[in-house]
């Protein structure tokens, strides 16, 4: 990782190039821009299709994003754990004692830069409502959420102003929520069907 005054970077030129030239060549851009800061959560939507992820991937080269991910700690054993780490994950305890989001937040707060990126749908259906783990992550960090989409209908992969936890769940999530439109999805039927938090959450555990 490259520490800059900007947000954490790797330090890999080549890559950034190679995502530069896949997002050209697929006729994909980019719009905005990361912000200057060592530490936010980074909110992805909507994830309708697994091309997806191949997007979201090109544009992390790109963008020469360091960015993490968190996963249950079994997925890191033996073999496979170096392959999970060397692509951005971070092994997290489902039983620690002081309760998942606590343990994410206090890994990143340990840390003098972390891009955590979470999708909040948190699968390619369609779901009710989103899960709330990314706000509830961020608020106990202390660090920002800047949403981020992936517009099919235009080929964009937008990035939206960072803005912060208030503590009003609702009021938040659906401020979130109003960057992302049906038709952005590639698969509009996979897009989340309200947006409306109506008070409820689910919490990472």
């Amino acid at each position: 990782m490259t520490r800059t005054a900007g947000y954490p970077m790797t330090n890999r030129p080549w890559l950034r190039a190679l995502g530069r030239l896949a997002l050209r060549v697929s006729g994909w851009r980019l719009v905005g821009e990361m912000p200057p800061i060592p530490k936010f959560v980074v909110a992805v939507a909507p994830p309708t299709s697994n091309w997806d992820f191949f997007v979201g991937l090109a544009a992390k080269l790109a963008l020469a994003l360091d960015a993490h991910w968190f996963g249950k700690d079994t997925l890191f054993r033996g073999p496979m754990g170096a392959f999970m780490r060397a692509i951005g994950g971070r092994p997290v305890r489902r039983d620690a004692a002081e309760g998942m989001v606590e343990a994410m937040a206090e890994t990143i707060r340990s840390e003098p830069q972390f891009v955590l990126v979470i999708t909040p749908e948190g699968t390619r259906k369609a779901v009710i409502q989103w899960r709330t783990g990314f706000y509830h992550i961020a608020e106990a960090a202390d660090i920002p959420i800047v949403p981020v989409w992936f517009d099919w209908s235009r080929k964009e992969v937008g990035i939206g102003e960072p803005m912060r936890a208030s503590g009003d769940l609702a009021a938040d999530v659906a401020a979130l929520q109003s960057r992302f439109r049906p038709e952005m999805a590639k698969n509009p039927d996979g897009f989340w069907s309200s947006h409306e938090t109506n008070g409820q959450h689910v919490e990472i555990r």
